[in-house]
């Protein structure tokens, strides 16, 4: 199949800034560029329509992205604690997806949506994880996730220190200090 041309009505992160035309493959096209509003065919009409626009859909575009410059300076160093458990050597049992972040980031007071968190892969052990939060395609912030089996954990990996479990000394019990001491008390 013979790929689409298409104009861009926003900046689209590896593709091109608003205005351009791009060839595209006729999926992405169908499946997000098109019913994301991110792009329209590049027809005579479009063509014209989008030139005649051109400013407006600039200032728009401004207007959103100085709104979304606002809101990053106010969660600058945001970093949301999501409690898994996990095993011994830190591995997950499961994995942190972006559905997990972008809840945690609406409990922390940053409203955003799944397909805003850009997590290349998703986080499958403890510790502490930067991921990208695009809030307007120019405007990307980093939110830190903080991955702990408990929230001392938690406080732990926020301080920089060392999460692996300490062992705790056994108690003894009083019939086996009993036995201690007869063992040792026997002549050899």
């Amino acid at each position: 199949m013979a790929n689409v041309e298409l104009i861009l009505l926003q900046r689209v992160e590896h593709l091109g800034q608003m205005g351009e035309v791009v060839k595209v493959k006729p999926g992405y096209a169908r499946n997000f560029l098109l019913p994301e509003a991110k792009a329209v065919r590049a027809t005579k009409q479009n063509r014209e329509r989008f030139e005649r626009e051109r400013v407006q859909l600039e200032a728009q575009n401004l207007k959103r992205r100085e709104e979304a410059e606002l809101i990053a300076e106010r969660v600058h160093g945001l970093t949301v604690t999501l409690i898994r458990q996990a095993s011994e050597a830190g591995s997950l049992y499961g994995s942190v997806s972006a559905r997990d972040i972008t809840v945690a980031c609406v409990e922390a007071g940053l409203t955003i949506e799944r397909s805003q968190v850009r997590l290349g892969h998703p986080i499958k052990s403890l510790g502490l994880s930067s991921v990208r939060v695009a809030l307007h395609p120019e405007v990307v912030i980093p939110v830190t996730v903080n991955v702990a089996r408990t929230v001392e954990e938690a406080e732990k990996q926020m301080r920089g220190e060392a999460i692996t479990r300490d062992e705790e000394p056994e108690e003894v019990t009083d019939s086996e200090a009993e036995l201690d001491v007869a063992v040792s008390a026997e002549p050899e």
